[in-house]
């Protein structure tokens, strides 16, 4: 027989192990190698061994070193609670307060500090403002008279900073 590797993903450990568990104790014997395999495979949510083994591999996600550091950027109720020394993850923080000004709307500067200060835990909404507009995701008037929100598709790393900040328990 030969030995290839086939690998297993379980999105949920505690349902398989609940599962296998389950099975392994409804058997009266121990269960042959074969059987053992198509236990497992049916605990993982597969038809059978057959199953697992036409199944493509599905890659590991480790998450981005930038995602992790910008997380650490945020406080417990998802507002930037320091501003980043570096430009890339002072961008990817950006992507934050952006999705919260209002789409195809001329703001005034109080109306877009109005947007801005509710997402910060510090007390500089003039350096995050400025910092929209550096960024491209925001453009004012040469007199500071009108803002607006750029619109464009954050990336994908701004999307998943954006929904683990969702996702985090509330405290």
């Amino acid at each position: 027989m030969s030995k290839n590797m086939i690998p297993l993903y379980i999105d949920d450990v505690s349902g398989f192990a609940q599962r296998l568990r389950k099975s392994l104790s409804d058997a009266e014997t121990l269960p042959s190698h074969a059987a053992m395999l198509a236990l497992i495979a049916k605990s993982a949510g597969f038809r059978n061994h057959q199953h697992l083994k036409a199944e493509k591999p599905r890659p590991v996600m480790r998450p981005d070193p930038a995602l992790k550091k910008a997380i650490r950027v945020f406080d417990a109720e998802g507002r930037i609670s320091r501003w980043p020394n570096k430009t890339k993850l002072q961008g990817l923080c950006l992507w934050t307060v952006w999705a919260r000004l209002p789409a195809h709307q001329d703001m005034t500067e109080k109306e877009i500090n109005a947007f801005i200060k509710p997402a910060l835990g510090f007390n500089d909404h003039v350096l995050v403002r400025r910092s929209l507009i550096d960024h491209k995701m925001a453009t004012r008037q040469i007199d500071g008279s009108n803002y607006r929100r750029i619109e464009q598709k954050p990336p994908e790393l701004a999307l998943e900073l954006m929904a683990m900040l969702r996702s985090r328990p509330v405290q």
